[in-house]
């Protein structure tokens, strides 16, 4: 427990583990002895309702979602959220509870409860906007490779751990192959709750918050004037440079097959013309087939991925998500396992949500090996050729 005094008011800042019992324990005696004018938690409105409510994916709108293109997100959302689960398990208390704790010890008090944290999806847009497709890739193959691993945790690691912030360490861990992500996920968000923390009510007020957060929030607190959020709260629409590979790699395929074309026939444009195609179509139908996809998903994969490899507008992902949730859209039962599920590789494919996703990815990836491998082979007959 750290205490800042700034301006003549009193901040009060309980760092917590995330999947602690002692914490939870700690939160609430602080707060039992009612001498504060209000609590903030580290919390948006959407992460509460979820601790609140543990049936959380029940009410997903899946096609909004993926209308959005947000399914990306939901992935790391997902992936995130299952690993914390698995440690809570082992520890023995649910994720997020101290977190719980303190909004509910304060209400019983009749104390004010704040939730001062930004929105999570836009934290999570704003990280996976931060990565490159390739790290996005890493990312999500490390998070769940972490997720699958059983590892045995000895009686001194359990103890290690409840004394730790558990996901602040994880992202740290990330932050050093990752920084953007540790600006957003951890930087960013300290600046962000230390505004809010300060623009709450009150001469004294105690804030729980993830102990990873403690002395940033502290450090923001003590520097004068308020803090800009606008800018923590927007979306980044991408730089310029990716925009610009986006248009520019289909701008240089057909091109390509336009100059072999009026070089060397249309025979041989056609020719290329039908590589470019299997190439994008045949594996993104595959990604498609491990998926387990509906075999119109299958057929959607292989025709429209030669097109959207052509075009950043929206990928093959997309359209296979949506035709998939349309299909096969996921159950009740399925929404409320989904975390049990990640946690098995055969519940991947079990569940039809996780399954949603493993198309989406799947025919993704199938998709962009495919616009290398088409584009190369067309390149190399333009220059053969010329």
């Amino acid at each position: 427990m750290h205490t800042a005094l700034v301006d003549g008011r009193e901040f009060v800042l309980v760092g917590t583990a995330h999947v602690s019992q002692e914490s939870a324990d700690l939160v609430r005696a602080v707060i039992d002895e009612g001498d504060c004018d209000a609590v903030c938690i580290e919390l948006d409105q959407g992460r509460y309702e979820a601790l609140a409510k543990p049936q959380r994916f029940d009410g997903l709108d899946l096609r909004e979602i993926i209308r959005k293109r947000q399914l990306a997100t939901l992935a790391l959302s997902l992936v995130m959220a299952a690993y914390q689960r698995s440690l809570g398990l082992q520890l023995g208390v649910r994720p997020g509870t101290e977190l719980l704790e303190g909004a509910m010890a304060a209400e019983e008090r009749g104390i004010p409860v704040h939730l001062c944290d930004r929105e999570v999806g836009i934290t999570l847009r704003r990280a996976w906007a931060e990565l490159s497709l390739w790290k996005k890739l890493l990312l999500l193959s490390t998070l769940l490779a972490g997720l699958f691993e059983k590892q045995e945790l000895t009686e001194e690691d359990l103890r290690e751990l409840r004394r730790a912030d558990v996901l602040s360490n994880l992202l740290n861990e990330l932050g050093e192959a990752f920084p953007g992500i540790k600006r957003v996920l951890i930087d960013e968000r300290d600046a962000y709750l230390a505004e809010r923390i300060r623009s709450t009510p009150g001469d004294r007020l105690v804030a729980v918050v993830g102990a990873g957060h403690v002395q940033g929030i502290l450090a923001w607190l003590e520097r004068p004037g308020p803090i800009d959020l606008e800018p923590l709260e927007k979306i980044p629409e991408g730089s310029n440079a990716m925009r610009w590979v986006g248009w520019g790699i289909p701008a240089l395929i057909v091109g390509a097959l336009v100059a072999i074309g009026v070089r060397q026939g249309a025979d041989a444009a056609a020719e290329n013309l039908t590589f470019w195609v299997l190439a994008n179509g045949i594996p993104a139908a595959i990604g498609a087939l491990i998926a387990l996809a509906h075999p119109l998903t299958v057929l959607l994969a292989f025709v429209s991925a030669p097109l959207t490899s052509l075009t950043p507008v929206v990928g093959v992902g997309y359209l296979t998500g949506f035709l998939q949730a349309w299909l096969r859209p996921p159950l009740v039962r399925e929404l409320s396992t989904v975390l049990d599920d990640m946690g098995q590789l055969s519940g991947m494919w079990k569940n039809r949500l996780l399954r949603i996703l493993l198309v989406f990815g799947l025919t993704t990836i199938g998709s962009f090996i495919g616009t290398f491998l088409g584009g190369a082979e067309i390149l190399k007959n333009l220059a053969a050729g010329g």
